[in-house]
């Protein structure tokens, strides 16, 4: 898996685009300028690196997203499962539980990915 980590500044960033995506960099650079109080030339460094990154691409001016917000923040709950609890999901929902009650609801969305999990 590769290693798509951000800072809470890049993902401040990341959001303006996934929310805005497909967009030309100059509409990145107002967006940016009004979001986040930047200037061009942070923009188009903090997307150059993002870029290099694997996560955005900038082609002829249009910036769009090579990695989809849901599949970078699985990455990282995977990344950080796997950091923290060795991979065991059984251990990270444990530890989970212990400190935060599960609602029904939240019980039965869990039992529903069980079973699809299983269908699969």
């Amino acid at each position: 898996m590769e290693n798509y980590t951000m800072g809470a500044v890049e993902s401040r960033f990341a959001d303006l685009i996934w929310e805005s995506e497909p967009l030309t960099s100059g509409d990145l650079v107002k967006l940016s300028e009004k979001a986040l109080k930047w200037k061009k030339s942070t923009t188009y460094t903090v997307l150059k690196k993002l870029c290099n990154k694997g996560i955005f691409q900038n082609e002829n001016s249009i910036v769009t997203s090579r990695v989809t917000r849901n599949q970078y923040y699985a990455r990282q709950s995977k990344q950080f499962i796997q950091d923290t609890f060795g991979g065991s999901l059984p251990m990270f929902l444990t530890a989970f539980a212990a400190e935060e009650k599960l609602s029904e609801s939240e019980i039965e969305a869990l039992q529903k990915l069980i079973a699809k999990s299983k269908d699969d």
